[in-house]
């Protein structure tokens, strides 16, 4: 009787154990985009037709074009703040989506969130943003060079060009083919 217990506790806990690994695998499974991660996304990508939930390492959205059966890949998008988390500016982190086709230019970036301690005045302004679109990774993203200062809080416009200059060039490394080689 022993034995039909033991196999019995066991097959029990194996569908537990079971059960218990497909919620944590849908817990752990991204939810689809929301509609204002959407339309942030959109800015990025306006001729995208679909956008993928976020995940992979490092952590990025995909962005498509086409029809649904035979999608093409447009770029990817990423914020700053989960690739270089330890980049602040003068107050604190910027949280910047970045967008970047697959031959590693930027397609834009979005600053949504920023902590100036006195106003706003530098990296939320337009033309900011506006000087990445474009921009390679290979670019210097030197402030005074090739990204223009805009204003003369140069700690956090520095601080933000070298996350976007930094994560774009780990998406681009870890995500995308290397260029091919000049003939």
């Amino acid at each position: 009787m022993n034995n039909i217990k033991r196999t019995a506790v066991l097959a029990v806990i194996t569908l537990l154990a079971a059960a218990g690994g497909t919620l944590v695998a849908r817990a752990a499974a991204q939810p689809a985009n929301d509609a204002k991660q959407t339309a942030l996304l959109k800015r990025l990508f306006p001729a995208a037709t679909a956008f993928s939930p976020k995940g992979g390492d490092p952590p990025h959205y995909k962005a498509f074009s086409g029809d649904p059966r035979a999608q093409t890949l447009l770029g990817l998008a990423y914020w700053t703040t989960e690739l270089e988390p330890f980049e602040r500016a003068y107050d604190g982190p910027i949280k910047i989506l970045v967008g970047m086709d697959t031959k590693g230019m930027l397609t834009g970036v979005i600053v949504t969130e920023h902590h100036e301690p006195y106003g706003d005045f530098s990296v939320d302004r337009p033309e900011f943003a506006a000087q990445f679109r474009g921009k390679s990774i290979r670019d210097a993203f030197k402030v005074g060079a090739d990204i223009d200062a805009v204003s003369r809080a140069t700690i956090s416009v520095t601080s933000a060009s070298r996350a976007v200059r930094n994560s774009s060039r780990r998406v681009a490394r870890q995500l995308l083919a290397p260029p091919e080689p000049a003939k």
